[in-house]
């Protein structure tokens, strides 16, 4: 009999158990990936945490991330990649229409911004709808709210309609106690590089896990100090991810989380005289209508149309290339049918 119990500070519950244990093959444990490094993984199992094999040649357990949940056997080489309920994905900043999972199987994103400097709602926004697409709640936290003039709630709260806006400082504790009460399940931190996620990551968890840097004056930009993706347990339950800085937060297949980034716009959409309303001079527009009455500020719709026309493009992008792939196997099984083809014709000469 396997004792889940050491499973539960790494977020095994009784909807996991029940969801995850039917799902196991026949002499498989479960584990939680706590930090990748390449072909091997630390993993929080029944017997505590160990370091496990990953063979990334495998497609059932290929793409693993901080958060997921997996199957191990005896000699601790993960055979079984069990399904996410949610994950965070933003395209990579390579600039190739692929895919990169940030954390897996998340409750709450943390969606990180420093309140002493400029705070930018495009950013936010761009977050928020990774956020949401993720299937996770977002909770917008401006950080070091000490050290902030003046903190700009009102305007993060219109730019982030469905989700709690807070301003904490990990420093003085102002807010943590609301940010701690509003904590559910696993948690993840997202942010640029200087937003203070790894400060604020150690003030939730009580102790000097993660490491922190100042940021720099000439720029007012951070340093990437936390490097790797790493899940700890949180000393009032449920379990913390810290990211690294995210420089560049490309979209990937994210149409239901700007619909939900952008819910006040899409109602107000729904209003116009015409269905196909573009929101540019048609008459008996809603959304234009908001923008004269100062309801909806111009800076949100035009956000908007940039964040779906990247997505469309993105998505147009990602389907050409699918299709180029399959054309190539194609190519290649052809080719292969046609090599053997010769081969039985020149032996039966």
């Amino acid at each position: 009999m396997v004792d889940y119990d050491r499973l539960i500070a790494y977020g095994w519950t009784p909807a996991v158990s029940a969801e995850y244990t039917r799902l196991l093959d026949t002499g498989w444990i479960p584990a939680r990936v706590i930090r990748m490094d390449r072909s091997e993984c630390d993993v929080a199992t029944p017997e505590g945490l160990a370091r496990a094999r990953c063979p990334r040649a495998d497609t059932n357990v290929d793409g693993l991330c901080t958060g997921d949940w997996v199957g191990l056997d005896s000699d601790l080489l993960v055979r079984q990649h069990l399904p996410r309920r949610t994950a965070i994905v933003r395209a990579t900043a390579s600039g190739r229409s692929e895919a990169q999972v940030l954390a897996a199987n998340v409750d709450t994103v943390l969606v990180c911004s420093a309140a002493d400097g400029d705070v930018d709602l495009g950013r936010i926004e761009r977050m928020l709808a990774l956020a949401w697409e993720s299937g996770a709640q977002p909770v917008v936290v401006l950080t070091k709210a000490d050290l902030a003039v003046e903190v700009p709630l009102d305007d993060v709260r219109a730019a982030a309609p469905g989700a709690m806006v807070l301003a904490v400082s990990a420093t003085t504790g102002t807010g943590m106690d609301v940010l701690t009460a509003v904590l559910d399940g696993t948690v993840a931190l997202i942010g640029p590089s200087g937003a203070g996620k790894s400060t604020l990551a150690n003030a939730l968890l009580g102790e000097e896990v993660f490491a922190t840097s100042e940021v720099r004056a000439s720029d007012q930009r951070g340093r990437h100090t936390t490097v790797h993706r790493e899940l700890r347990p949180l000393p009032g339950g449920g379990t913390l991810i810290d990211t690294p800085g995210l420089r560049a937060v490309g979209l990937w297949d994210a149409a239901e989380g700007l619909s939900r980034t952008f819910s006040d716009i899409e109602t107000l959409a729904a209003e116009c005289r015409f269905t196909d309303c573009s929101h540019s001079s048609e008459p008996g527009c809603a959304v234009l209508a908001a923008i004269e009455s100062g309801a909806l500020p111009r800076r949100r719709l035009d956000s908007y149309r940039k964040l779906q026309r990247e997505n469309e493009w993105l998505a147009a992008r990602s389907d050409a290339r699918l299709r180029a792939e399959r054309q190539r196997m194609w190519k290649n099984v052809t080719k292969s049918q046609r090599q053997a083809y010769r081969d039985r014709h020149s032996r039966g000469r």
